[in-house]
């Protein structure tokens, strides 16, 4: 029998009381080199699985199943959609397909705003409940007036305001950050305010409405250090990072589309800046912002090629090469990043966790590089193409059914 290691959060402790590790064991593709280890399921608060309306990109069933073989079993997938899910008749239209094709759990947000727009509040009330929080993620709320009504409502209905962060007049018609490689290559720029000023102003508005917030995919020094300074207050707050903030910035940047994501990689400041906040638990999720498109959108180069990389099937190798190897955060705090911290902060089930329904097997040892070719994914765009990482999954059980083995 293979020796098995459990790491779980302390919440978690105990889950693995359920499961038959013997016959686990016996059925793993390990040599005597393998460091076997069983998390709980992961989940990832912040996905574009891109149905209904734009299924060339990603279907749910190609999204969940690419989820799974990255050690997920709960994904939350943003409201950039068509229709959008800004009434109870778009959002069935999710929830249908959800329902039919997902292999995981899916909990889909509910917009903002009518059509993402900015306009006019969504039918928040007739979503509430069936959605995991609000968000017109992809687009900032501009209007504070509307922001703060949003935030009211939100609060009312006992649910999360969840917000991408960006002031359009700051950012423009930018599309790589304001540093020394823009200066370099002659790149339009989008500014570290366009995100902070807003992340501060989404404060100041929870502050005043009592409405719990959370900032998604934060990538600068600023964005954090108010995060910081909200939390030290007591206020309901919480953010976001993505694996690239952590391990890549600006210098890393190539002319090719697969490094274009908004926001854009920053400075080797802010990344440091980041890696602190993760470590002392400012920032204490981590979140994917798995974004596919077609191979045609993402071969336009730099500048024309459309925003957005993949990483849910490489978040949990590439973190733990690049950060727990290094001795940056233990084992434990990732774990706990991708596990009980999201779904805590979204009142996710944690039920099928707690009953041995719900978890993932992991070769810590196994070490490969990096290749688009085998993701399962209709995206293939990732900077990370080509690196060495260790950690490979063997196998995501996912309420009590395997829904993904590595052959």
């Amino acid at each position: 029998m293979a020796d098995i290691r459990i790491i779980a959060p302390k919440a978690y402790e105990g889950f693995e009381k359920k499961l038959d590790l013997e016959a686990l064991a016996a059925e793993l593709p390990v040599s005597e080199s393998s460091d076997i280890v069983i998390f709980p399921g992961f989940c990832d608060v912040h996905v574009h699985f891109r149905e209904p309306g734009f299924s060339y990109k990603e279907t749910m069933e190609s999204g969940t199943k690419a989820a799974a073989a990255g050690g997920y079993t709960a994904v939350c997938p943003m409201p950039n959609l068509k229709p959008v899910p800004d009434s109870p008749e778009h959002l069935k239209e999710e929830l249908d397909i959800i329902e039919r094709d997902a292999v995981i759990n899916v909990y889909p947000y509910g917009s903002i705003t009518v059509n993402e727009d900015g306009m006019e509040l969504a039918d928040l009330e007739g979503m509430a409940g069936q959605v995991c929080a609000f968000s017109d993620d992809g687009h900032g709320v501009q209007s504070e007036e509307l922001m703060k009504d949003a935030m009211k409502r939100i609060k009312a209905l006992g649910s999360l305001c969840v917000a991408h962060c960006e002031v359009n007049s700051e950012s423009g018609n930018g599309y790589i950050h304001e540093g020394e490689y823009a200066k370099a290559h002659g790149h339009r720029t989008i500014n570290s305010a366009s995100e902070w000023m807003e992340v501060e102003r989404d404060i100041r508005l929870s502050e005043e409405t009592g409405c719990p917030f959370h900032a998604c995919h934060m990538s600068v020094k600023e964005s954090v250090e108010l995060i910081r300074q909200a939390k030290a207050r007591g206020l309901d707050i919480s953010g976001e990072t993505a694996p690239h903030y952590l391990l890549l910035d600006e210098s890393d940047l190539k002319e090719d589309g697969k490094w274009k994501m908004n926001p854009p990689l920053r400075s080797a400041e802010d990344k440091a800046a980041m890696i602190r906040a993760v470590q002392d638990g400012t920032i204490e999720i981590i979140a994917t912002d798995h974004a596919p498109h077609s191979a045609e959108e993402k071969s336009r180069g730099l500048e024309k090629s459309a925003f957005g990389i993949v990483g849910i099937e490489t978040c949990f190798p590439l973190l733990y090469t690049g950060l727990v190897e290094k001795g940056i955060i233990s084992l434990e705090q990732l774990v706990s990043m991708l596990t009980v911290n999201p779904r805590k902060r979204f009142s996710l089930p944690e039920e099928d966790i707690m009953n041995g329904l719900d978890y993932t097997v992991w070769d810590l040892n196994a070490e490969y590089k990096i290749d688009p070719n085998d993701f399962l994914s209709k995206g293939k765009a990732t900077p990370f193409e080509g690196q060495t990482v260790k950690g490979r999954c063997l196998k995501t059980v996912c309420r009590g059914k395997t829904v993904y083995e590595y052959k």
